[in-house]
């Protein structure tokens, strides 16, 4: 039991008094530590700068079951590689889930907006899977491609998100400058 005479390194000292080093039978590799959590800061050149994008095309637009995706024709193709990685930071998220259809389109359009004259870059929208919608089938991501493809003035380009940033339930968004 501890008594208030004895202080917390002696205690440890105490503990460890017994511990021996493992016999070394060659070199096991270090994990390589997490790359740091970059600030929300559009300016912060950190991950994914992308400040020399901006384009004026409308948007093409490419779906399957599983993903879904849009871009300017005019969008530089080593920044679409990195928007569709994951690698670009992101700088706001909106999440859709409980929402009518209405209500989604609506915080949608107000986010992008808002988003883009808070000059943000690249912001991930969640509308989720369906799980709990009407035969599973997902509402909001089936009709994200509509609401984004004619804000084409604001947003450059869009697709699915990476599984870290919620999947096929979330499109990342790359807005113009």
């Amino acid at each position: 039991m501890r008594g208030p005479e004895k202080k917390d390194d002696d205690l440890f000292l105490e503990e460890v008094k017994d511990v021996r080093p493992l016999a070394r039978r060659g070199r096991v590799p270090a994990r390589a530590p997490a790359p740091p959590r970059l600030p929300a800061d559009p300016d912060s050149g950190g991950r994914g700068a992308i400040d020399d994008v901006s384009g004026a095309a409308p948007l093409d637009v490419a779906e399957t079951d599983e993903w879904i995706e849009g871009r300017s024709k005019d969008l530089d193709p080593a920044a679409w590689r990195k928007l569709r990685r994951g690698e670009l930071a992101v700088h706001g998220r909106l999440d859709l889930h409980g929402l009518t259809a209405d209500e989604a389109r609506a915080r949608v359009v107000r986010f992008v907006l808002d988003s883009r004259r808070a000059l943000k870059r690249v912001v991930l929208v969640v509308h989720g899977r369906g799980r709990h919608s009407d035969g599973g089938v997902p509402v909001l991501k089936e009709r994200m491609k509509g609401w984004l493809g004619p804000l084409s003035r604001h947003v450059l380009a869009f697709c699915t998100a990476r599984p870290k940033d919620g999947g096929t339930g979330a499109v990342y968004v790359l807005l113009r400058k």
